[in-house]
């Protein structure tokens, strides 16, 4: 079972002014997957060194496998989660990123407006998903059967990833 941390990027939702029902929906499509499991659930502000020290403090401190942003991916001047991701990761997974866009312009011409990333750090997959609660489960859902092969591969339990 993989631990997952779902991290709500939302000024308004940080200060009490509305409700997070991403995160609230994220968790509930993690916790119905029979691979994974909700450890950590939180709502912190827009402010990039907020994002970076708090993904930094949960790959430390709760040893989860999946961090699963949602929020602040857009073009508004506070969406900073992307550059955030940026420079916590050691390795970008753009292709994880790529399909979610890809797949996601098939509903919406405006997917191509994301600019969420995937990467990993230590043993650590962080997925940027958008804010909206459709378009965060949407693109999670595009994704999530496959992350379990990648998270094999990176805990070292998978070591064969080639067809015939």
């Amino acid at each position: 079972m993989y631990k997952v941390a779902i991290v709500t990027i939302s000024d308004k939702g940080s200060r009490g002014e509305r409700e997070d029902i991403t995160g609230v929906e994220l968790k509930k499509m993690v916790d119905n997957h029979k691979n994974y499991k909700t450890v950590l659930q939180t709502i912190i502000p827009d402010e990039k060194i907020i994002i970076v020290n708090k993904l930094n403090e949960i790959i430390e401190k709760n040893e989860v496998d999946l961090i699963l942003t949602n929020g602040g991916t857009g073009f508004s001047q506070r969406d900073v989660t992307p550059e955030a991701t940026l420079s916590v990761i050691e390795k970008e997974a753009r292709g994880i990123a790529e399909y979610m866009r890809m797949q996601s312009m098939n509903i919406t011409k405006r997917a191509m407006l994301s600019r969420g990333v995937c990467g990993i750090k230590n043993k650590t997959i962080i997925l940027n998903l958008p804010g909206s609660p459709k378009g965060a489960c949407e693109n999670l859902e595009f994704v999530i059967d496959t992350l379990v092969h990648g998270l094999d591969i990176l805990k070292g339990s998978a070591t064969e990833c080639a067809r015939k």
